[in-house]
């Protein structure tokens, strides 16, 4: 059976109820479809309204009661009467404002929207979990919720969800990204950190302008913004121990002028990313100390706006050496993969439920030499289908679920 070439068109998640093969095939056949229909629907963070209703029509066909969280969030539990020790599952849902490349038949329909980073397959692996979860509730050992999050992409989604209490009962949580940048069939899934903190920032230099050709009757903000940009650079390089990952970069500079125009003001943007939360506070105050400081020295002025996201994604020792098993009983003993240094500078708002409980999360390699080595955020980044029965066995690994044949079920 060719689950992926034949990936049905409409949403098929009824219980069948079999411990079988042929069972497992029609979850995941209908996990790729699935998967497919959400990446022809994608969804801004916060506007998830017909991402969440297919999550819901899909529970609805499943038999497992849900409700409504933070909007278009939607949490769902499995055998809430179980003994057990409860564990969260968690996908994010939303979209990226990007135009796809891709021709795929699943392409975005929605012109400068798509799903660039794959949450459509983080959604849809949640999905064929819980499918495979319902068909075996009787034998959970503790109760499963299921967490569909929106606005993981810069919207604070999970903080949303935990306000509205999303973790309520739960005892650990664990969660997963693709990774393009990781070969299919390797992971990483370390104790402590596995992605950065981030934070933006915004300098606005004001000088006073005048004509190109008498720049000593101007206080030049063009100028002092090169300044500003390359004394930032200093921070990593000169500021901050070498042991501790870190990055500042200055993104964007705008200072809109005629060619003979030195204008008034001038503006830049950036993004810090740290690996210690602790360094937070210290990198946001070296880049108002250097901004003011260099504007000073060149005759204008810097206000300074810094913008705190997400905080570092710390996996905790005991629940990452569970996560680390479940992955190498289906990726094998060599399942880890050295040549990623971690934790990557990229970040993620999981952070905020290992915060509050224990937990893991893992990057699952993508790139299986067939076009999925585009980066998260490319145009024409896809995600990888095959990725969906790996990440469905290790949630149902993690849930205490029973597999069908690990020999047969295996046909990724």
């Amino acid at each position: 059976m060719d689950i992926y070439a034949e990936a049905m068109e409409d949403i098929v998640f009824k219980p069948t109820g079999t411990d079988g093969i042929q069972h497992w095939n029609e979850v995941i056949g209908a996990s790729v479809a699935f998967r497919r229909n959400l990446h022809r629907q994608p969804e801004l963070p916060w506007q998830e309204e017909n991402t969440a209703a297919s999550i819901r029509a899909s529970l609805d066909n499943l038999g497992i009661s849900w409700r409504e969280c933070a909007g278009t969030g939607t949490v769902a539990t499995l055998a809430p009467k179980a003994a057990g020790r409860h564990i969260g599952l968690r996908a994010d849902i939303d979209a990226l404002p990007i135009r796809e490349a891709n021709k795929h038949d699943w392409v975005s329909t929605r012109d400068g929207c798509m799903h660039a980073c794959g949450h459509d397959g983080h959604s849809a692996a949640l999905m064929s979990t819980a499918a495979w979860l319902k068909a075996h509730e009787d034998k959970l050992p503790g109760p499963v919720t299921l967490l569909f999050q929106p606005a993981e992409e810069g919207g604070h989604g999970a903080k949303k969800m935990i306000e509205d209490g999303a973790l309520k009962g739960i005892d650990a949580i664990f969660g997963w990204h693709n990774w393009p940048a990781i070969p299919f069939g390797k992971a990483v899934c370390p104790d402590g950190a596995v992605m950065a903190g981030n934070g933006t920032f915004r300098i606005t230099l004001q000088g006073s302008g005048g004509h190109a050709s008498q720049p000593e009757n101007t206080r030049d903000p063009v100028l002092a913004a090169s300044a500003v940009t390359m004394a930032l650079q200093q921070i990593i390089a000169r500021r901050v121990t070498p042991q501790n990952a870190a990055v500042v970069s200055v993104t964007s500079i705008e200072a809109p002028s005629g060619e003979t125009v030195i204008p008034d003001t001038a503006r830049l943007a950036g993004s810090i990313r740290i690996a210690d939360p602790s360094d937070r506070a210290r990198i946001d105050g070296m880049i108002e100390e250097i901004a003011k400081a260099q504007a000073k020295a060149y005759g204008v002025e810097a206000t300074v706006e810094i913008f705190p996201r997400y905080d570092a994604t710390i996996n905790h020792a005991s629940e990452a050496g569970q996560m680390r098993a479940a992955i190498a009983e289906d990726l094998g003993n060599d399942w880890h993969f050295n040549d990623l240094p971690v934790p990557i500078m990229a970040s993620e708002d999981f952070s905020y439920y290992l915060k509050e409980i224990p937990g893991a999360f893992a990057l699952i390699g993508a790139d299986d030499g067939n076009g999925h080595h585009e980066p998260c955020h490319s145009p024409r980044y896809d995600f990888n289908d095959r990725l969906l029965p790996i990440v469905t066995r290790i949630y149902a690994r993690l849930a205490g679920a029973p597999l069908p044949e690990q020999s047969t079920a295996q046909q990724d």
